[in-house]
């Protein structure tokens, strides 16, 4: 199969006929083998129904539907286990993605010989405030600690090789940070395309300031689990051993001067409390690290979803 279309969707009834007819398309002027996996995020509206309507005229697409609402992150990664296709593309179903742009980012996944393409909508029409200010001040975050030079991480139009998407898991508001999972994975090949950005025609944004505080808090934990996800002793570890040697060394540090000076009060000094803190943040930071290794060790699945119904999968 040439392409897997991947879209999670919530409440987007009214733009779907549409999406899929374009997708039809330009799949049918290219001759594509294909198939469109929409992945229903607990949809209230009739976006289910859409659906199933839509796979009673065309088999090529099928749904994956949740039995609540989890978020977008949840629905790429049940996408991404469904998905057959030799380059998989994702978008957003609310027509702010074009599908014309899917042959040239097919392009540039087989031909270009790279992992992952990300969109860059160079030319937005979202509102300033809400959604431009915190996609700026995200990609700024993403670019210094990951070290990938993209313009627009959060852009949901990207292309992938089949490897990659088999090879990452997604969760919590990781959708955002994917080309930073998939280098973490040691898939480094990242190119990036200027690609149309539409202005919404049916329904409203499901951007909220709780998802911006939680894609930092989620950029942090890509950084701590890519660089320790193997070996937490070996961060906390050694912030517990030099926590520990500051304790010790205001210890040792007391108890010479009063050796010294048998009238030095030790237990009115600030080392006496600089050195009691300090051994204590060390012993729990080794203690946490130890931890960690044990559930690194042990540890199940963090992604389980219950899934209501499927269509064709």
């Amino acid at each position: 199969m040439d392409l897997s279309l991947v879209i999670p969707l919530l409440n987007e009834e009214e733009s779907l006929p549409e999406l899929t007819a374009w997708i039809e398309r330009v799949m049918d002027e290219h001759h594509y083998t294909y198939e469109i996996i929409f992945v229903d995020d607990g949809s209230t509206d009739n976006s289910w129904e859409v659906i199933q309507q839509l796979r009673a005229r065309n088999p090529h697409v099928k749904g994956i539907k949740f039995q609540r609402n989890y978020g977008k992150s949840a629905g790429l990664n049940e996408g991404f286990k469904a998905a057959q296709g030799e380059v998989i593309i994702t978008m957003d179903a609310d027509l702010q993605d074009s599908p014309d742009e899917i042959p040239e980012l097919r392009r540039m996944i087989l031909e270009d010989n790279l992992d992952l393409v990300s969109g860059w909508k160079k030319k937005r029409y979202d509102n300033r405030l809400t959604k431009n200010l915190p996609s700026k001040l995200f990609n700024a975050a993403a670019r210094r600690m990951s070290g990938i030079k993209l313009h627009d991480f959060n852009c949901g139009l990207k292309a992938y090789r089949k490897k990659l998407v088999k090879s990452i898991e997604v969760y919590g508001e990781m959708h955002r940070y994917v080309p930073v999972l998939a280098k973490w994975s040691g898939f480094r090949r990242i190119g990036e395309k200027v690609v149309e950005h539409r202005a919404r025609k049916y329904g409203v944004s499901k951007f909220g300031w709780n998802r911006f505080i939680n894609g930092f808090l989620d950029l942090l934990s890509i950084f701590f689990i890519g660089k320790f996800s193997k070996r937490p002793m070996h961060f906390f570890g050694l912030w517990g051993t030099i926590f520990f040697l500051i304790g010790l060394g205001f210890a040792l540090y007391l108890v010479i001067s009063k050796l010294i000076e048998p009238e030095f009060g030790i237990t009115n000094r600030p080392g006496f409390y600089i050195s009691l803190t300090s051994v204590i943040i060390g012993v729990q930071l080794f203690l946490a690290g130890f931890l960690g290794e044990l559930v690194t060790r042990n540890s199940a699945s963090r992604n389980f979803y219950l899934i209501e119904e499927k269509a064709g999968i």
